[in-house]
């Protein structure tokens, strides 16, 4: 008898809900969705028609739902504007949710997962070279090279000192003797060992076997400095270097998740910039060492703009982000309904092929 009442308040809650949901259908106007260009989620046509997973995704669940609707073209922040107050009643731009958008827009539940990347522009090889030539010669390196020199110096004479009277053959008198002892200390820091001289005296051995030792720990430190001075522009583009930003001039869309992200993190000099070409174009002239933003869309922009053929895009991923349609706060029905349609859609096959089409993986 507890199952069968149980069955019964289940069927009918499901009967209340359709019959919530076909009204809530019902009493939709004609929706004025609102969207910028954010390929490959949003493309646009030279005859003024929009394409995209964007588009693909809330042109099936509007007609499923039965919604009226009118796309609307807008700039970013006038778009993030017309969700608060209002003025537009979706839309379908990937926006990121967070807390900061929660408190004046709802979001459906999330049909894509992504993050921030960085484009900066290409190196060519006569810069690579420079910055290699600069590094050679810096201060860290020179300074490092000359204190090497002070160590072998020293042990060379330590060695000459003990081994001029017991073993003139191989470290001979006066200066010849020095430069002796110089090219044994070389030698055996280098691990090169020709042979062609050896202690002999107690005293000889005794600081070769102290230089042995020191001389390899030595140069196991020096080595790795040399590596980090040499390579100091690859490493600060690492995958582990976005906070080497935080001192540089960056770039980002306004009003974006990636702000947010920046601004939080304290990165010190953000220009913002009203879209995504802009921004670009600033990066391109030279106005700024990078510009942070949306992975998926950085790099479909850069693979196929020409304008933009000296940019790249560097293996550095932050800021995990969900994409989601937005709705101002009035429009919760019909948030939820679309929220439905979003789930259903984006579990089937040909979501994953509709992905595939416009090359995008999903973390």
């Amino acid at each position: 008898m507890h199952f069968i009442m149980r069955r019964l308040t289940a069927t009918t809650l499901l009967i209340l809900l359709m019959l919530s949901g076909s009204s809530a259908q019902n009493q939709i106007d004609t929706l004025t969705i609102g969207y910028t260009r954010a390929a490959p989620f949003i493309l646009l046509e030279e005859e003024g028609q929009i394409k995209g997973l964007s588009v693909w995704l809330w042109e099936r669940i509007a007609e499923d739902l039965q919604i009226p609707y009118e796309f609307k073209l807008m700039n970013f922040d006038e778009m993030l504007k017309g969700l608060k107050d209002g003025s537009i009643d979706g839309s379908i731009n990937p926006l990121t949710i967070t807390s900061d958008r929660s408190k004046y827009m709802d979001f459906t539940h999330s049909f894509f997962v992504s993050n921030s990347t960085a484009a900066i522009r290409k190196t060519s090889s006569i810069q690579k070279f420079v910055n290699y030539a600069r590094s050679l010669f810096s201060i860290n390196f020179l300074s490092g090279l000359f204190i090497l020199m002070i160590i072998i110096g020293l042990f060379g004479l330590a060695a000459w000192w003990f081994e001029r009277k017991h073993n003139e053959t191989q470290f001979r008198k006066g200066l010849a003797g020095i430069w002796d002892g110089l090219w044994w200390s070389a030698v055996t820091m280098t691990t090169v060992g020709y042979g062609d001289k050896s202690p002999k005296s107690t005293g000889g051995k005794v600081i070769a076997l102290i230089w042995m030792f020191t001389a390899l720990l030595f140069i196991s430190g020096f080595t790795a400095s040399i590596a980090s001075t040499l390579t100091v522009n690859q490493l600060k583009w690492s995958p582990q270097g976005i906070n080497d930003f935080k001192d540089e001039t960056v770039g980002c869309v306004n009003a974006s998740g990636t702000l947010d992200y920046l601004d939080t993190h304290f990165f010190s000099d953000v220009q913002k910039y009203a879209g995504l070409a802009d921004g670009l174009t600033a990066l391109t002239n030279q106005e700024i060492e990078a510009f942070l933003y949306d992975e998926p869309i950085l790099k479909y922009r850069i693979a196929n703009d020409p304008a933009y053929n000296d940019l790249e895009i560097l293996p550095v991923k932050f800021d995990l982000q969900f994409y989601a349609f937005a709705f101002p706060k009035a429009r919760y029905e019909v948030k939820e309904l679309v929220s439905q349609k979003i789930l259903e859609y984006t579990e089937n096959i040909e979501w994953r092929l509709i992905l595939a089409e416009y090359d995008l993986s999903q973390l």
